[in-house]
C-alpha cells in the first residue's frame, strides 16, 4: 500500500456517547476484549507478500444489538485511553454498518459509491494517507455523500511492529491528509489487520480519535468470489454488525459486485444502514 508523517497535536480526545446507537446519559458503555482479529496481506498488498504475513485469525468484533433509528452523535471523552477497540456499543435495533478499508482506489471506490448512492445508505471508508492525497476528490466525495472518513495509517504497516514515533507519522499523516481535504479530522481510525497496541491507543487518543473494529470480515480481499461474499455477509447479518469490505489494495471487482447483490437484500429484510455522526 503505502507511506508515513504526522500532524500537530492539537486536538483533545473524542469519546462517544452513543457510537452507533442513541445517546446514553452518563457514558459509554462498552466492554472489550483482549483478542484482535488480523489478515495477512496478500500479493501486492501493503504489508508484504502473503506468505510472510501471519496467517489470518478469527474475527472477535461484536457490537451489541441497537435499540432505535437514530443516528449517535459523539461527545468529547475523558480519560483514561482505551485499551481495546470498539467491541459493543449501545445502539439500535436492526441496524449494520458497512465499512471499507485500503482506498480510496479510483478504479473501484466510484462505483462503491455510486451504489450506496442508488440505496440512500451511508458507510464508514478508513482511508490510507498515500492513497488520500492522490485521489482528495474521491475524499470529498465520501463527505458529500455523508459518508464517515476514517484514518487507516499512511502506508498499512503492521502496527505493533513500529515504534510510537512511526505510528504516530502513520496516524498523523493521514489525518493532515483528511483535514486538509475536508475541513475536519477524523474522529475514528482502524489498525491495519487489526493488529492495535497501546501506543497506537494512546496515539490515536491524542489525535482525536477513537478505533473501531469490525464484527463480520467478509474476506473479500482473498477475491473468493462474488457469490461467497454475498453468502458471508446474508449469513452474517444481524443487529450491531460492522462489516468489513475493502475498495483498495488488489482486484476489488468481486467486493463491488458483492455490494450490489447484499446491499438491497440486507434494505428488504430490514436492517438500517447507518454511520456514526458528530
Amino acid at each position: 500500500m503505502n507511506k508515513d508523517q504526522m500532524p500537530p497535536g492539537r486536538r483533545s480526545v473524542f469519546r462517544i456517547a452513543a457510537c452507533l446507537g442513541a445517546a446514553v446519559v452518563g457514558g459509554l458503555l462498552v466492554r472489550e476484549r483482549a483478542e484482535t482479529p488480523g489478515r495477512p496481506p496478500a500479493d501486492g498488498e501493503a504489508g508484504g507478500p502473503q506468505a510472510a504475513a501471519p496467517p489470518p485469525k478469527a474475527t472477535t468484533y461484536r457490537l451489541q444489538p441497537m435499540a432505535a433509528y437514530a443516528e449517535p452523535a459523539l461527545r468529547r471523552a475523558r480519560p483514561p485511553v482505551r485499551k481495546r477497540p470498539f467491541l459493543e456499543v449501545p445502539g439500535m435495533g436492526r441496524t449494520m454498518v458497512l465499512t471499507f478499508d485500503d482506498g480510496p482506489d479510483p478504479r473501484y471506490t466510484p462505483d462503491i459509491l455510486a451504489i450506496l448512492r442508488e440505496h440512500g445508505v451511508r458507510a464508514m471508508f478508513f482511508v490510507c494517507g498515500e492513497m488520500a492525497t492522490h485521489n482528495r476528490d474521491l475524499l470529498r466525495e465520501m463527505a458529500d455523500d455523508g459518508h464517515v472518513v476514517g484514518n487507516h495509517t499512511w502506508s498499512h504497516p503492521l502496527v505493533p511492529k513500529l515504534p510510537p514515533s512511526g505510528i504516530r507519522d502513520q496516524l498523523g499523516r493521514t489525518s493532515e491528509v483528511i483535514e486538509k481535504s475536508l475541513g475536519e479530522a477524523p474522529l475514528w481510525y482502524r489498525a491495519p489487520y487489526g493488529a492495535w497496541n497501546r501506543h497506537s491507543f494512546e496515539i490515536g487518543a491524542e489525535l482525536g480519535m477513537e478505533p473501531l473494529g469490525w464484527t463480520l470480515d467478509t474476506l473479500d480481499w482473498t477475491r473468493p468470489g462474488t457469490s461467497t461474499i454475498v453468502r458471508r455477509v446474508m449469513r452474517g447479518a444481524a443487529p450491531g454488525v460492522v462489516v468489513l469490505s475493502h475498495d483498495a489494495g488488489g482486484n476489488r471487482s468481486q467486493s463491488v459486485a458483492a455490494l450490489r447483490s447484499y446491499l438491497p437484500k440486507l434494505l428488504d429484510d430490514g436492517y438500517w444502514i447507518t454511520v456514526p455522526r458528530r
